[in-house]
């Protein structure tokens, strides 16, 4: 989806439309931004900036506060778009999914055809743009679902892979963050065809087990399936204080909200779990975080509560230093992979649209 929280707000609110509008709450605050719309981000806006730094670049654009149950009733619909074509969906997000359409529900011959149909559905249903990427894997489905954007679609064919790979920055591959960026720009890899030339061997000494796939990546090999069962690692909330917090009493009143509501995503996921990790930021941005493992699953708010209060008072400090911020994740969950070991079969497309 396209700005996807920022598209819900202009859809719904018309005199938004045509403005720079950014997604995560009052600029004064401490908040970062959740999305920005296209007309924010030509001011150089993007998710996870602070707000106050997107407001410094953009004084004239409207902050609006997230709806979180809006972008979920729209997600929703989407994805009951999607299984109208293929089971085989694997989400990333509220906003992005991968889609294997190879033996799609409708017995459309071509990827691209699909896509387009997709789209096109979305578009009448919800009101808002989607862009696709179409590939014979996901690594070149993901770059290309951004070349496009907003309301695009791109297809890499297997004969056109090799010399678009070669020609791509690497910081433009999926996987590759700045700092990866900046260790193989020391190394003089700045292209695809750069980092194709070195060996296996080379890239493993340098960079680990991902130097192995970065080796098959710049080779368009990227044999990982879609998974739509995918296995939830944890569960968890945060919440960043728009002025610091001193104390014990108020940040363990603050605690048993932040179990409420991690009760209630353990609840909407169906499952529990052993582990609970606290989180805590101080107003000089050190983090520190305590865990703790039961053996038996955690159940309800105030057993979350309880335990994660137990957790601060093990930080001596807490009881003293300005907090900025506080989070709860519940791990080692309950859950089983049901995606089973399934293999990706050869995609049929049509790069002629």
């Amino acid at each position: 989806m396209d700005a996807f929280y920022a598209s819900v707000e202009q859809r719904d609110d018309p005199s938004l439309r045509g403005r720079p509008v950014v997604v995560g709450g009052n600029p004064k605050s401490r908040g970062v931004v959740a999305t920005a719309s296209y007309e924010a981000r030509q001011y150089g806006i993007h998710s996870a900036m602070p707000t106050a730094h997107a407001y410094r670049l953009c004084p004239s654009a409207v902050f609006v506060k997230p709806r979180m149950a809006a972008y979920r009733e729209v997600s929703q619909r989407v994805r009951k778009i999607l299984h109208d074509y293929t089971d085989l969906v694997e989400p990333m997000g509220f906003d992005e999914a991968y889609l294997d359409v190879t033996e799609n529900k409708k017995a459309i011959p071509s990827a691209t055809w699909v896509a387009r149909d997709i789209r096109a559905e979305i578009a009448a249903v919800t009101g808002l743009t989607a862009s696709a990427g179409v590939s014979f894997n996901k690594f070149l489905a993901k770059i290309a679902s951004d070349l496009d954007k907003p309301d695009g679609l791109s297809v890499i064919t297997r004969d056109r892979a090799p010399a678009f790979i070669d020609g791509l920055e690497v910081r433009k591959f999926h996987g590759i963050g700045k700092s990866t960026a900046a260790r193989l720009a020391a190394l003089g890899i700045f292209t695809g065809a750069d980092l194709r030339a070195r060996s296996e061997i080379e890239l493993v000494r340098a960079f680990g087990k991902s130097g192995s796939f970065y080796y098959r990546i710049v080779r368009g090999d990227d044999p990982r399936p879609i998974c739509p069962l995918r296995v939830r690692k944890s569960v968890g909330v945060e919440r960043t204080f728009g002025t610091d917090v001193v104390g014990l009493p108020a940040l363990e009143s603050i605690l048993a909200t932040l179990s409420q509501t991690a009760a209630e995503r353990l609840g909407s996921a169906g499952t529990s779990g052993k582990t609970l990790t606290l989180k805590i930021r101080f107003n000089d941005f050190r983090t520190l975080t305590r865990s703790r493992t039961e053996r038996t699953c955690l159940h309800g708010p105030e057993a979350l509560c309880d335990l994660a209060i137990g957790l601060l008072r093990e930080i001596p400090e807490a009881a003293v230093s300005p907090v900025r911020l506080l989070g709860l994740s519940v791990s080692n969950l309950d859950t089983h992979d049901e995606a089973g070991d399934r293999k990706q079969p050869e995609l049929p497309f049509d790069s002629n649209i």
